[in-house]
């Protein structure tokens, strides 16, 4: 948004004049609207509320993504009465996301207050588990029946397309609100005004059951390019509808909590103002790696007397753990999303691990080379060399291997592969490769000394 129309909405703001606020606001993109609205403090926002209308402002908090606290604080600025009103004027996937952020008394004072027919249809969706596709769909969709006309149908479509999410897909139901076809937009627009809607309609409908993790539902609207896809329950009863920006927000928060395990942390997408709020969520990991790291020195202080006589192996124990530590998490990467976008599923496993294995010898051994010729023109030690250019080789393809075989079993397990984060990979290859290392160093301690 431009900074002279901020001034503006701000000025108009500040002198009480409604007509010059509503003449700017009003012509803004929706997107706009939002980022002025949640750029305003606590009292600005109270008196925006006297500027517009519960169904106005509808429109913008549907489009807002905030905090869970700050949906409770930002609702009980305004009037509860207002609140609720606002809350039933906005599209019932869109409200329903709003109430879950909330607490239950919140949630049963509203649905008290507001118009009953809107409170019955949230009431519906909130039955449903969160992250499944009834949680996320929409009620506001058109339906006709087959055996009518496309010119009756047309009818219905533009009496109902006020009220409606999208009309690009009209649906068809039974007598028994079944799902049985669909048409889209074109078809419909493009046909005899007399022609039969069972003529046109598409029979062999993809729809999702109500029940099915909203995961699943994005993975199957990206492989069809669907606009929106029906919800049906165990008799296809057509429940409601999904669309796509809906899957655009869900894809968005999957990759949002993917990244936080990959990091460690249980929530990324989120910027704690309170850093103790911040530190809860990343202590949990942190202990877990600090023990893991614990658990590493000790190992290295298994190995004192080798290191007391070959004092040059402590230079290289960063450099073998970084390298097995940085594979491991590539593998990882690879094959966590190969997990979340599905391509696995069309890919053997064993193929899958044969390639990693490859992928670590191709890349240990040219580290391992580089390392070995590095070490030796600047120790003079040409066994040396040889030694942390095999552990390099060595740690490289078994961290390669940890890398992809980890997330794999725990996908097998029905565990989010996702939670064998980085930072959890990295220290275990830690582990392995400095019992590869020390190991080799070790059995070839004549040669070193």
């Amino acid at each position: 948004m431009e900074r002279s129309a901020f001034e503006k909405l701000e000025a108009a703001l500040k002198n009480n004049d409604i007509d010059a606020f509503r003449s700017e606001f009003m012509d803004m993109h929706p997107y706009d609207q939002t980022q002025f609205f949640l750029k305003m403090d606590k009292d600005d926002r109270r008196e925006l509320y006297h500027f517009l209308s519960p169904d106005e402002m509808s429109e913008i908090f549907q489009n807002i993504e905030v905090e869970e606290e700050d949906y409770q604080d930002i609702l009980e600025e305004m009037n509860p009465k207002y609140a609720a009103d606002m809350i039933s004027s906005m599209y019932t996937d869109d409200a329903v996301d709003v109430l879950n952020e909330l607490d239950k008394d919140h949630v049963a004072s509203y649905l008290t207050i507001m118009d009953e027919e809107a409170a019955d249809e949230i009431k519906e969706l909130l039955h449903y588990e969160e992250y499944t596709a009834g949680s996320i769909m929409t009620t506001e969709f058109i339906s006709i029946a087959a055996n009518q006309t496309v010119r009756s149908a047309m009818y219905i479509l533009k009496k109902e397309a006020p009220n409606a999410e999208t009309i690009y897909y009209v649906y068809v139901v039974d007598d028994e609100k079944r799902l049985v076809g669909v048409i889209s937009l074109r078809d419909l627009i493009i046909s005899d005004d007399d022609t039969m809607i069972s003529e046109i309609m598409y029979t062999r409908v993809m729809a999702v059951s109500a029940a099915e993790d909203q995961e699943q539902v994005a993975k199957k609207m990206k492989d069809y390019d669907f606009l929106a896809v029906p919800v049906v329950d165990f008799q296809r009863h057509l429940l409601g509808i999904i669309t796509v920006d809906d899957i655009i927000d869900v894809l968005d928060e999957e990759a949002s909590d993917d990244y936080s395990k990959l990091a460690g942390v249980s929530d990324v997408d989120t910027l704690d103002k309170n850093p103790f709020s911040a530190a809860k969520k990343r202590l949990p990991w942190l202990i877990v790696l600090l023990f893991l790291g614990m658990f590493t020195a000790s190992l290295i202080g298994r190995f004192e007397e080798t290191l007391s006589k070959v004092a040059i192996l402590a230079v290289f124990i960063p450099l073998i753990g970084g390298m097995s530590g940085n594979t491991g998490t590539q593998a990882l990467a690879v094959v966590v999303r190969g997990i979340a976008t599905g391509d696995l599923e069309r890919e053997s496993k064993w193929k899958l691990l044969l390639r990693e294995l490859g992928t670590g010898l191709i890349t240990g051994t040219t580290c391992g080379i580089i390392v070995m010729l590095v070490v030796y023109l600047w120790q003079g030690e040409f066994f040396l060399g040889i030694l942390v250019g095999i552990s390099i080789l060595a740690s490289l393809i078994v961290a390669t291997l940890a890398g992809a075989l980890v997330p794999l079993l725990m996908h097998r397990l029905k565990i989010d592969p996702a939670v064998a984060s980085g930072p959890f990979i990295t220290t275990i290859n830690d582990i392995i490769s400095i019992l590869i290392y020390f190991g080799i160093a070790t059995a070839f301690m004549s040669k070193l000394t």
